[in-house]
């Protein structure tokens, strides 16, 4: 197993796995449960560059060629750049309207989505991700490394907090309250 940063290449996959993780806020966001929809959605972006989905924010993980899990992260402080290309899309497409919270601000990297394939889940993946990140932002570059956690997600809630997380806040994103957790070097 290696943990790797995403390329072009793998767009489709890594499509796949952040929509495992945000479905229900990108359902939200559409305004309708429309997987396919939605995964379209995300490609287009995971795609393209200079947005918060772009596989240039995302690592994977791969064992025997095949990506199993992903994971997207980007610093806080360009949220509202990268972001702007997909207010864009939704204001053109779904809703001219279309409005977002912030759910991360200066001073943190951004932990936005970790998928894992169903079929690997329950094995250790989603904790090597999140160790490779600490290692990589927290423990190699002094970062603050933050997340949100749906409070009603009790065993993830305890993830982060095994690995060094603390609570910071709370934060509304997609309607949902969500709990604001952090990691500081």
């Amino acid at each position: 197993m290696k943990i790797r940063k995403a390329t072009l290449q793998d767009s489709s996959p890594v499509s796949v796995l952040l929509l495992s993780a945000m479905e229900e806020i990108i359902y939200s966001f559409l305004g309708a449960k429309d997987y396919a929809l939605a995964l379209d959605f995300l490609y287009h972006f995971v795609s393209k560059e200079n947005n918060q989905y772009s596989y240039q924010n995302c690592f994977v993980v791969e064992e025997n060629d095949t990506i199993i899990g992903a994971v997207n992260i980007y610093n806080g402080e360009r949220l509202h750049d990268l972001r702007a290309p997909i207010v864009a899309y939704f204001k053109a497409n779904f809703n001219p309207d279309f409005t977002s919270e912030d759910e991360t601000q200066s001073g943190e990297f951004y932990i936005d989505s970790l998928g894992v394939d169903p079929n690997y889940q329950g094995k250790g993946i989603g904790s090597k991700m999140l160790q490779f990140l600490i290692d990589e932002y927290v423990i190699k570059n002094k970062q603050t490394l933050g997340l949100l956690v749906e409070e009603a997600n009790p065993n993830a809630k305890r993830l982060y907090l095994r690995l060094g997380f603390e609570a910071v806040g709370h934060k509304t994103l997609g309607g949902k309250s969500l709990e604001h957790l952090q990691l500081k070097a």
